[in-house]
């Protein structure tokens, strides 16, 4: 008899918020537009930092790169989360985990090289 554990698994379930089916369409309204909001925003200040001189300062070098990193935090999660609400699908294969941890893990390491 071969010791170890035989099972396999290449997938994994995602719980999320809600099963009722009328509260999926509100949350997934909700987390794209609050998506959307964060990420113009945040483009909006990066934009703005670049175009002004006067914003040439470090003050405002720390904000553009913490909006920069906060975009790429909520883009490594945000849309794995509208897509299994919009297509009802609760799985995440385990390489689709291991590419959004990969790169949670560079955003967040590219955030503290800066800092």
């Amino acid at each position: 008899m071969e010791r170890g554990n035989p099972t396999e698994t290449g997938n994994f379930i995602l719980l999320g918020f809600s099963d009722d089916p009328d509260l999926q369409s509100l949350l997934f309204g909700l987390l794209l537009s609050m998506y959307l909001v964060t990420v113009l925003g945040n483009l909006l200040i990066i934009l703005a930092t670049i175009s002004d001189s006067h914003l040439h300062k470090p003050m405002y070098f720390f904000l553009s790169n913490l909006s920069l990193a906060d975009i790429g935090f909520t883009s490594t999660t945000i849309p794995k989360a509208l897509r299994n609400i919009q297509t009802q699908s609760r799985v995440i294969t385990f390489a689709g985990c291991i590419s959004q941890m990969y790169f949670l893990m560079l955003c967040f390491d590219a955030w503290t090289i800066f800092y």
